[in-house]
């Protein structure tokens, strides 16, 4: 999918708000369930960009408007024969490349949670799997449903859910399509946490607070080590965790946790 860099202020299908040091990607197409078209996915790779290149910003939450979190493509806009006409006429059609959208999501340098409220299907589902951290409303449901479409899962199903729930249960879904419940999610550990509907944006919100009173830099670096760690053997990680802990120390962010810890007050970081 070619990207189009779209402004927060021009945002149709996604809302885009950042509270303090929080931001939270909506998904807004309600009367689809958030599916996802083109230009949603436009909007949903911008959002993550903006919060890559924000360093106000500490951590995001990504969520879906009511009645569900995302349902995946827009089966009429994305996989009609139409659509796979015009897909097929596309100038990058000989070059395929990772979805944007995804790559971005993965990308991202600041912690996120998905507040999964509602049906993760589809590419919903790989986008709660792009998160660090999910946390489940008790109506959410989860399904990696290509394999019911003739297709393979987009790269969340490979490359992160057996690191989550394990190669068998990860084989097991994707083979399958099978929908799970939250407490099904919650016993394999798709997600952290199931809580009532209503209390999940607040659980989030206050999670995603706890994070960000953390000093910026080292939770940029911190992110920045899961990735990393995924790529490399022990050594080569242990290597890059001490070249990265000895330039923290260099910052003012450390000092001032050192300080606060000593003079026993709340520290103030700023990202310096």
């Amino acid at each position: 999918m070619d990207h189009r860099s779209i402004a927060a202020e021009d945002f149709r299908h996604t809302g885009y708000v950042v509270d303090g040091h929080v931001a939270t990607i909506t998904l807004n197409r309600p009367e689809i369930r958030n599916a996802l078209n083109y230009r949603a996915y436009d909007e949903l790779e911008s959002a993550f960009r903006l919060v890559s290149a924000d360093k106000d910003v500490r951590c995001v939450i990504v969520t879906g408007a009511d009645p569900a979190f995302c349902s995946g493509d827009d089966v009429r806009e994305i996989m009609s024969e139409e659509a796979n006409r015009a897909r097929a006429n596309r100038s990058d059609a000989a070059t395929p490349r990772p979805t944007p959208a995804a790559m971005a999501a993965l990308a991202c340098d600041c912690p996120v949670i998905a507040a999964v409220n509602g049906a993760a299907v589809g590419w919903g589902m790989e986008l709660a799997l792009f998160a660090d951290i999910r946390i489940a409303s008790e109506k959410a449901k989860f399904a990696e449903l290509f394999i019911k479409r003739g297709l393979v899962s987009d790269v969340g199903g490979f490359h992160r859910l057996p690191d989550i729930v394990g190669p068998a249960m990860a084989a097991q879904l994707l083979f399958t399509g099978d929908v799970i419940d939250a407490q099904e999610a919650l016993r394999i550990g798709l997600v952290s946490e199931v809580v009532r509907h209503d209390a999940l944006l607040p659980q989030a919100r206050v999670l995603a607070a706890r994070i960000a009173a953390n000093p910026p830099l080292a939770l940029r670096a911190m992110k920045a080590g899961l990735r990393q760690a995924r790529g490399l053997d022990a050594e080569a990680t242990g290597t890059w965790a001490i070249k990265t802990i000895y330039r923290l120390m260099q910052t003012e962010d450390h000092k001032e946790g050192v300080a606060s810890f000593l003079e026993r007050r709340p520290p103030v970081f700023k990202g310096r």
